[in-house]
């Protein structure tokens, strides 16, 4: 009886372990589940990336103008404000340059001066000989009609001599035939034809006169019509003179303005010697060295902005289904080993393979599908600590709240 008791205490112990086991194992299996969907819950609300880095401006820093480094105020890795004075170069050429345009300028302002009096000179030229042209031209009318009223009195007058001429004729053809018959004296038959010849000499007088006279009144016509002549070229001359010197002003006023640009050049290329930082951050890439001949757009050092950086961050074509812009973002920075706040701006245009420089290309056309990448920016809270610590190129990983 005591060995039975015995022998069934073990199996009794060993049928209560196995439950055990069982309720420990799906009570693991259970916590493992909750555990996988609630992380699988919990990962379904952000997307993140190790493919990112920070992004920043960098600044090129190049002479406007060639010329030697005169003076080189920066080196690698110090910080400078914007404006603060990088590099001068020799300005003795430029002092040189910039005072021939301003003898240039000079002359150019002093031909413009003495060509604005020109105009009211030749307006007033022209109105004085308009004014001579027509006094003169009613001169000469007025002897052309003087001219006419004496070759009326001269035709006139002969018409008068023929007609005495003709009279005394008749009287001494009549007194000749008297004479000859006996009836008048002698003396009043020579008398008769002293008369006869008389008349005949002024009749050819007063023709000669006439003749004389029509000779004046041609003088006098064609004088009008010089004078007529002289006047149109006149009226016909003064508006050419004076568009010519408003030409000659504006020829004058044009080259003030092209000596004026040049001199505003001048200035300008002056002003180039001196090169200041375009704004605040860090000088890298320092190359400009005093004494160093350097040309036009040649870089001389880079200065990397502060206080505005960015995080480009690579996600796969299959995570934006659900991001936008405005969603919050985590960047965890490996340098610094600490986090940061930012939001999403907005989604890329286009992918990073097709945004490389050579982008891939396939010749036979089948395309093989593969996962792309598109470069998503998140900009970064202001106001957070160490901010002016980050710099372009630190890589990060970047996690992105899905809303």
């Amino acid at each position: 009886m005591s060995q039975t008791a015995t022998l069934d205490l073990p199996l009794e112990r060993k049928s209560g372990i196995r439950p055990r086991r069982i309720a420990l194992a799906a009570l693991a299996g259970f916590l493992l589940c909750a555990g996988a969907t609630g992380w699988a819950v919990y990962t379904h609300r952000f997307e993140s990336t190790d493919d990112a880095q920070i992004d920043g401006h960098i600044n090129t820093v190049s002479p406007r103008i060639s010329g030697s480094i005169a003076h080189v105020y920066v080196s690698d890795n110090q910080r400078v404000e914007a404006g603060q004075p990088l590099v001068d170069l020799d300005d003795s050429e430029q002092k040189v340059a910039y005072d021939q345009a301003k003898a240039q300028y000079d002359q150019a302002l002093a031909q413009l001066q003495s060509q604005r009096p020109n105009i009211a000179i030749t307006q007033a030229d022209n109105s004085e000989a308009a004014a001579t042209g027509d006094a003169q031209l009613a001169q000469a009318h007025a002897a052309l009609a003087a001219a006419s009223q004496d070759l009326a009195g001269a035709s006139a007058r002969l018409a008068q001599a023929f007609a005495a001429r003709t009279r005394d004729d008749d009287d001494f053809e009549r007194y000749k035939q008297l004479f000859q018959a006996g009836t008048v004296s002698r003396q009043d038959y020579e008398r008769v034809l002293a008369t006869a010849k008389a008349s005949d000499a002024n009749a050819t007088a007063s023709q000669a006169a006439v003749a004389s006279a029509e000779k004046v009144v041609e003088e006098r016509n064609a004088d009008v019509q010089a004078q007529a002549a002289r006047r149109t070229q006149v009226a016909r001359t003064a508006p050419r003179q004076l568009a010519i010197r408003q030409a000659d002003l504006a020829t004058a006023e044009a080259n003030v303005e092209v000596a004026a640009a040049q001199l505003q050049r001048a200035a300008l290329n002056l002003s180039f010697c001196h090169i200041l930082s375009p704004v605040r951050g860090i000088v890298t890439q320092r190359s400009a060295e005093i004494g160093n001949r350097v040309s036009e757009a040649q870089p001389l050092m880079m200065v990397v902005e502060t206080g505005d950086t960015w995080v480009n961050a690579d996600f796969k074509e299959t995570q934006l289904a659900r991001m936008h812009a405005g969603q919050q973002a985590r960047v965890h920075v490996d340098a610094l080993n600490r986090d940061f706040t930012g939001s999403v701006v907005g989604s890329p245009a286009i992918t990073g393979s097709r945004s490389s420089v050579l982008p891939p290309e396939n010749a036979t056309g089948n395309f093989v599908k593969v996962v792309q990448r598109l470069p998503l920016r998140i900009h970064l809270d202001a106001g957070q600590q160490d901010l002016d610590r980050l710099h372009p190129g630190m890589s990060v990983e970047a996690t992105v709240w899905l809303r």
